[in-house]
């Protein structure tokens, strides 16, 4: 399946009024089932779809490892469905998971913030990652990420999720139209490639939500570095498990919104 699409447009200017063809980022559905019962259908970017699940089903919990699959196949005729088998044993510890629905989505009545983070952190161990990093060091690493955006460069239209290891070398990188799928999918590639262990920095492309710092935490990432600013609920959380925080702000500079004392 392509990433791209070619669509013809009209092209308006004060001097110009012309046809051109230009290339759109591609947006399909994309459905997971679990032990054969539809779990999750969401749209994304053709591309990487065994890692986009691996690391959706690691985020949600579902997964502890790999060692927690029976298989994980992206269907051959239809590459917009993977089909998951937990182990018996794993899929007894998730039923729970598996057959309730997400906490924001199934209350009905008003929620504290404190409760909702108390909530949000269930299961998330707060980062005890030793790590220091200069101001010039996290300044080239968001200034880097365009560069491993060819999906950006050519569309204009997506946003990329791209880890590092203490030593800023990249583990992964990811670009979706979805910016909760491209962490996904960067979050399985380091699964997949076994080397979750490095994994502490995450620089993305897009805002950060409370959801964003779940997944990062529960990768074990200890800085989330971004292009747009967090929510209030994303900080909160991430100040709670001892999470970096921080995006460019103005005049070259980057707003540290929890964790300053990784920077130095």
């Amino acid at each position: 399946m392509n990433t791209t699409k070619e669509r013809d447009v009209t092209f308006l200017s004060k001097e110009d009024l012309s046809s051109r063809e230009l290339s759109l980022v591609a947006e399909e559905p994309l459905s997971i089932m679990v032990q054969g019962r539809p779990y999750s259908a969401s749209m994304r970017t053709p591309g990487d779809e065994k890692a986009q699940v691996v690391g959706f089903c690691f985020t949600e919990a579902l997964i502890d490892g790999l060692e927690d699959f029976d298989s994980c196949i992206v269907e051959e005729k239809n590459q917009n469905l993977v089909r998951v088998m937990l182990k018996p044993s794993r899929y007894q510890a998730v039923e729970n998971i598996l057959t309730k629905k997400g906490f924001v989505t199934q209350s009905s009545s008003a929620i504290s913030p404190r409760e909702m983070v108390a909530d949000l952190m269930q299961g998330l161990r707060p980062s005890n990652h030793v790590l220091t990093l200069s101001f010039d060091r996290a300044m080239k690493l968001l200034d880097g990420l365009p560069g491993v955006q060819p999906l950006r460069k050519t569309t204009g239209a997506s946003h990329a999720a791209a880890i590092y290891d203490s030593n800023d070398n990249p583990l992964a990188v990811a670009e979706d139209v979805g910016r909760h799928n491209a962490l996904d999918k960067v979050i399985g590639k380091v699964l997949l490639e076994n080397s979750q262990e490095d994994a502490c920095i995450a620089v993305l492309s897009s805002r950060v939500s409370y959801d964003m710092v779940k997944k990062a935490a529960r990768a074990g990432l200890a800085m989330v570095l971004s292009v747009s600013r967090p929510t209030a609920m994303a900080v909160e959380l991430a100040g709670k498990l001892n999470m970096t925080l921080a995006c460019l702000g103005k005049k070259e500079g980057l707003f540290v919104f929890c964790g300053k004392n990784r920077f130095g």
